[in-house]
C-alpha cells in the first residue's frame, strides 16, 4: 500500500512540475521572444534578470512581504486558533469570519481592502501591503494550527496548571512545541500565498512596492521576453527549496 501512495504521490508531483519542466528551457533561450524549440543555450537573460533594477526592487519587495506576512499571519493565526479550539462553541463563528478570504473572490477582496485602507493612509505601502496579505493568508494558518488542536489533549493543560505552571509558560513550553509541525506548515503557507499574491498587489502596491508578480505582469504586457522565463523558474525554485527545508524539518522533528 505504501509504495501505490508514493507511486501516486510521484505522479501527482510530475503533473505539478509539467509547466516548470517547459519553461525552464525557455529561460535559457538565447533568442529576443520566447519560442519552442530552443534552439540556441544562454544564461544572458539570467544575468539580465539579476541586473536590472527593476526586477532587482521586485523580487526584494516579494521577499520582503513574504517574510514580514509570515511572520504577522502565523503568529495571529496560531493564537486565534488555539482562542477558537478552546472558546466554545461561540468562538466557531470567530473561525468562519476569518475563513471569508478564502471563499471570497480576490478582485472582491481587492476592492474591499482597497476602501479600507485608503481611509487609512495605507495605500501604496509596504506596510498596508503586509496588512492585505495577511488577511488572506491567516486563514490558512488558523485551518492548518485547528486541524493539529483536534487531536491535542487538554488534560496536559490541567496537568501543567496543577504543577504550578502560569499560562503564558504553559503555551509557550508545551503548547507552542506540540504544535510546531503544525505552525511551520501555516508558515510556509502564508510565505507562499504571499509571495504569489498578484490581485491584491494591484489595488494597493503603488510604483515603489512592485511586487515579482506585477512586474511580471508589467513585462509580459510589453513583451513576452525569456525574462520572464527566468522569473518563473526562479519563484519555483525558490518554493521548493522553502518545502524541501520544511520537509527536513518535519523529519528531524519525527
Amino acid at each position: 500500500m505504501k509504495i501505490l501512495l508514493r507511486i501516486y504521490a510521484t505522479l501527482v508531483l510530475l503533473f505539478l512540475l509539467a509547466p516548470l519542466i517547459v519553461v525552464l528551457p525557455l529561460s535559457f533561450s538565447a533568442g529576443e521572444m520566447m519560442s519552442l524549440p530552443v534552439r540556441d543555450l544562454s544564461w544572458r537573460w539570467y544575468q539580465a534578470f539579476f541586473l536590472d533594477s527593476h526586477w532587482q526592487a521586485a523580487s526584494r519587495n516579494s521577499l520582503l512581504v513574504g517574510l514580514a506576512t509570515m511572520v504577522l499571519a502565523t503568529s495571529l493565526g496560531t493564537l486565534a486558533a488555539i482562542g477558537i479550539r478552546f472558546g466554545g462553541r461561540r468562538a466557531r463563528i470567530v473561525l468562519a469570519v476569518l475563513c471569508l478570504p478564502i471563499v471570497v473572490p480576490s478582485v472582491i477582496a481587492g476592492l474591499a481592502i482597497y476602501l479600507a485602507f485608503a481611509e487609512a493612509g495605507l495605500v501604496n505601502t509596504l506596510a498596508g501591503l503586509v496588512l492585505a496579505h495577511s488577511v488572506l493568508a491567516l486563514p490558512y494558518v488558523v485551518l492548518t494550527v485547528d486541524a493539529s488542536l483536534r487531536d491535542f489533549d487538554p488534560q496536559i493543560l490541567r496537568a501543567a496548571a496543577s504543577l504550578g505552571a502560569k499560562p503564558g509558560l504553559t503555551l509557550w513550553a508545551i503548547v507552542l512545541p506540540l504544535l510546531a509541525p503544525a505552525i511551520g506548515a501555516g508558515a510556509v503557507f502564508a510565505f507562499t500565498i504571499s509571495f504569489d499574491e498578484l490581485i491584491i498587489a494591484l489595488f494597493i502596491a503603488g510604483p515603489e512596492q512592485f511586487t515579482l508578480p506585477r512586474q511580471m505582469l508589467a513585462s509580459a504586457r510589453e513583451a513576452l521576453s525569456p525574462i520572464l522565463a527566468v522569473a518563473a523558474v526562479l519563484v519555483s525554485a525558490a518554493s521548493l527549496v522553502l518545502l524541501g527545508f520544511f520537509a527536513r524539518f518535519q523529519r528531524n522533528r519525527t
